[in-house]
């Protein structure tokens, strides 16, 4: 009852929409006449004063809607031959106003496309359309360029085969860009990876127009975008670390504090560290990784003992938990610490994959100022794309009434049966001509009927969706007389299948359905690849009892009425009673997946939020003209409390209690701060002190280098501290959300759960960034260098990094590696009795999360 009010509603409404697009469209056509009677050269200068008007913001998009779309088609027709039908007017309209175009097949979608695509373009800020393969790119991209180059437009096109970024560039600086969806999602990752804001791809995200709607933002929405990466391709650094390590001498090279977990080196071990390493520096930037490695080789071998804090099993080192003793097998110590353990004990060092970046295809659409989609199929998801995309559905009127006769299910006890009634009907079929395309829910079965052609030597051809331009081809000549094509039910979507007059008069083609798929829309798109046009047309169902929808869902009530029939081997039944419970069948399963698909968004826009400031961030960041001098210097001073925090000295407490070994030991180990003489002094002298001391050297080391220099090494160092710290909360993300269903056996609400420690971790985040930051801004240092010489240092750099960048895979599994840490709910390791969230896991102040 409920559905049948909703879907009146609908009704209604798409009656509205669509005399409201009618009355438009006769405005169109009353200027057909004027533009039909001017030159080529007069047809551009009129387009081109639309243009101008846009840009100067004279006029509107909306305003000049109707002169723009009588303007395309007549160009159209010029350099196409191809006169938009008042229907793909509508269909034009529906897209521009940021809705979804039904459209059937045939109708010429494609075509619509431009109308929308021409109209947005005058802005000059570029327009995306949206495909679901690198073919149908190309293809309407080729096909298209005459109209659009007529009109004053550049096309570009972006497909998987594009591998340079500046042929990537030039695409996307194009008016028009077609492309696939993958390709633009991953582009966006990729650029929000970039050292440089001109190596950047895209541009801004203004207009897309998503061909193949709803297999793109409906059937492919469960799987995210994943770019991901190994954490340290040079794996020969923990082995060469490793044996430095073990030549240095601890009390000659070294000191260990052992109470606080610290080891410094002194300036001899430097030296010999430097000799060992053969380099000039150990803690200049180009060699902060070396000296990093190092730092944990020596914590490996010194302070992490074997059978004590770890074992080695089957070549493995495995984490002994210090507060069990019981082994913790899955878990790796980060920050290279496990690989500096696995060198030591001369184990495999494994080589981690982990997630750089991440989207759903959800939030990457929903960037774009401007959406809107077209498809044969919609209806069926119309809740979904007005509650997840805010995308109104409109059924566009066919331009001449489909012809094609769609029959009922016949269903049949077994699927050997199902199948012996298919080849019967294909070669009743083929011996009178008709085509016939058969479609099949799985490439298996596909390969089944295939072998029970060839045994009845009935002449077909296989497609199974492998090759997109093969299958373009094979798809177009299914409509030729006697032809036999077996396809998955998906397969050369977005291709028209054309037929003469002969097959006209045999029935047109005929589509035979083997199974039911789980979502109504496949099967709409395979019965619409017949009666394209107003051609003739047939399509039937066989099914099964056996066949997994109605095996899983619903297949009692069928089954029940088979046997009070008493059917036979071979016999069928065949009713509208029996078509309708297979649909409800359908319904229980599309429902299932929308849930699905909305829980996965669900948790993703908690880290959109994130991502979108970090991103954010980024860009300032590359920004040549935004200064850091303001956020240095916060970070700064946050960066000292956050050192006392580490010394258990708090605001508050008396100076005499001060753990000044700790913070002294610390200070030197984090920022490489001599703090000298600090007896007597209260927290804010204390903290005065820090701060001062910081700035000096800092001020000092950097009045080594041009203004211009120290602003670039700046810039750069905060982008790789940026970079790794979002990929370990990436990796921590990932963890939580892993476990975090295990929150609903306890009452709770998983998400609600999620949100609330996803900040938490947000805020660990902020805070890490800042202090990193700072840390490594205080420990490089710089020596006295000919100019020439320093940019030479600075472009190795930028060339690492962006070399780093080149080696990340998409979509590849990663297997994050958890920080060990101690819960927010545990007792602080310090002994105090409080809960370490409350002691130790205090956040120190916070001004803006990411100021």
């Amino acid at each position: 009852m409920i559905q049948t009010l909703v879907s009146k509603i609908l009704g209604s409404r798409n009656n509205k929409l669509i005399k409201l697009y009618n009355k438009e469209v006769q405005i169109i056509n009353a200027l057909e006449s004027t533009y039909q009677a001017l030159s080529d050269e007069e047809l551009q200068n009129a387009f081109n004063e639309l243009k101008t008007k846009i840009q100067s913001g004279e006029e509107t998009l909306q305003s000049i809607l109707h002169k723009s779309f009588a303007i395309t088609r007549e160009a159209s027709k010029r350099t196409l031959g191809m006169r938009h039908f008042d229907v793909q007017l509508i269909g034009g309209m529906a897209l521009n106003d940021g809705r979804i175009a039904e459209m059937k097949t045939g109708e010429g979608k494609t075509l619509v496309a431009t109308l929308a695509a021409c109209l947005n373009a005058l802005c000059g800020r570029g327009v995306h359309i949206v495909t679901v393969n690198d073919y149908l790119a190309n293809r309407d991209a080729r096909e298209l360029e005459p109209l659009y180059n007529f009109l004053g437009f550049s096309v570009g096109v972006i497909t998987g085969e594009i591998h340079d970024d500046n042929e990537r560039l030039k695409a996307y600086a194009c008016d028009v860009v077609y492309g696939t969806n993958n390709e633009f999602g991953f582009d966006y990752l990729r650029d929000n990876m970039k050292y440089d804001l001109s190596q950047k791809v895209q541009r801004e995200h203004y207009f897309a127009i998503i061909d193949e709607v709803d297999s793109i933002l409906i059937d492919e929405a469960r799987t995210p975008l994943i770019i991901s990466g190994p954490v340290n391709r040079t794996l020969e650094h923990y082995q060469l670390a490793n044996s430095v390590a073990q030549k240095l001498k601890n009390g000659e090279d070294f000191s260990i504090d052992e109470k606080n977990r610290v080891i410094l080196l002194n300036e001899e071990g430097i030296k010999k560290a430097e000799n060992l390493f053969k380099v000039d520096n150990l803690y200049s930037i180009e060699n902060a990784a070396l000296s990093h490695h190092l730092d944990q080789a020596l914590k490996a071998n010194y302070l992490f003992i074997k059978d004590k804090d770890y074992v080695v099993q089957n070549d493995e080192v495995v984490i002994v938990d210090e507060f069990t003793g019981r082994l913790s097998e899955g878990r790796r110590f980060s920050e290279g610490l496990h690989q500096a353990i696995e060198a030591k004990e001369k184990v495999d060092i494994k080589e981690e994959s982990q997630t750089l970046a991440d989207i759903t295809f959800q939030n990457y659409f929903r960037l774009y100022e401007k959406l809107s989609g077209m498809t044969g199929t919609a209806q069926t998801e119309a809740s979904e794309f007005l509650q997840i995309y805010n995308l109104e559905v409109v059924s566009i009127p066919t331009n001449v009434p489909v012809q094609r006769k769609d029959l009922n299910d016949l269903i049949y006890k077994s699927e050997k049966e199902k199948f012996n009634a298919v080849v019967s009907k294909i070669q009743e079929l083929h011996k009178k001509g008709q085509p016939v395309l058969v479609g099949t829910a799985s490439i298996e079965k596909s390969e089944i009927l295939h072998e029970l052609l060839k045994k009845h030597r009935i002449p077909h051809t296989v497609l199974n969706a492998k090759q997109h331009s093969k299958e373009a081809e094979i798809i177009k000549d299914a409509g030729v007389k006697g032809a036999v094509t077996i396809a998955t039910n998906m397969a050369g979507r977005g291709v028209d299948i054309k037929i003469n007059d002969e097959i006209r008069e045999l029935g047109g083609l005929y589509i035979i359905g083997t199974e039911r798929h789980e979502s109504r829309r496949i099967d709409n798109q395979l019965r619409g690849r017949a009666g394209r046009q107003g051609d003739p047309g047939i399509s039937q169902f066989y099914l099964s009892l056996e066949d997994s929808l109605l095996r899983i869902f619903g297949s009692d009530k069928i089954k029940g009425i088979m046997e009070r029939l008493g059917l036979k081997e071979g016999e069928h039944i065949e009713s509208g009673l029996v078509t309708r419970s297979v649909e409800n069948a359908q319904k229980k399963v599309e429902s299932l997946h929308f849930e699905s698909r909305k829980h996965l968004l669900e948790y993703d826009d908690v880290a959109n939020e994130q991502r979108k400031a970090v991103y954010k961030l980024r860009n300032e960041l590359l920004d040549e003209h935004c200064s850091l001098e303001e956020r240095i210097k916060t970070n700064r001073e946050l960066s000292a409390q956050t050192l006392l925090y580490k010394a258990q000295i708090l605001p508050g407490d008396d100076s005499a209690d001060f753990n000044l070994s700790s913070l002294k030991a610390q200070a030197l180990e984090d920022l490489g701060l001599d703090i000298g003489n600090c007896e007597n002094l209260g927290y804010d002298d204390l903290l005065t002190k820090i701060i001062t001391q910081m700035e000096q050297g800092y001020e000092d080391k950097m009045s080594k280098v041009g203004t211009e220099q120290r602003a670039q090494i700046e810039r750069i160092i905060y982008l790789q501290v940026l970079d790794n710290s979002w990929r370990e909360h990436l990796y921590t993300m990932d963890n939580l959300k892993t476990g975090i269903g295990l929150r609903g056996y306890n009452q709770k609400d998983p998400l609600v759960e999620y949100k609330k420690e996803s900040y938490n971790l947000l805020l660990e985040f902020v805070e890490n960034l800042k202090f990193e930051t700072t840390k490594m801004l205080q420990i490089i240092q710089l020596k006295e260098k000919e100019e020439e010489e320093t940019n030479k240092m600075l472009q190795n750099m930028q060339e690492e990094l962006e070399e780093n960048l080149q080696n990340v895979s998409t979509n590849a599994d990663s297997s994050p590696a958890p920080k060990v840490k101690v819960s927010r709910n545990d007792p602080c390791p310090c002994g105090s009795g409080k809960k370490y969230k409350v002691c130790h896991g205090k956040s120190g102040p916070k001004k803006g999360l990411l100021a």
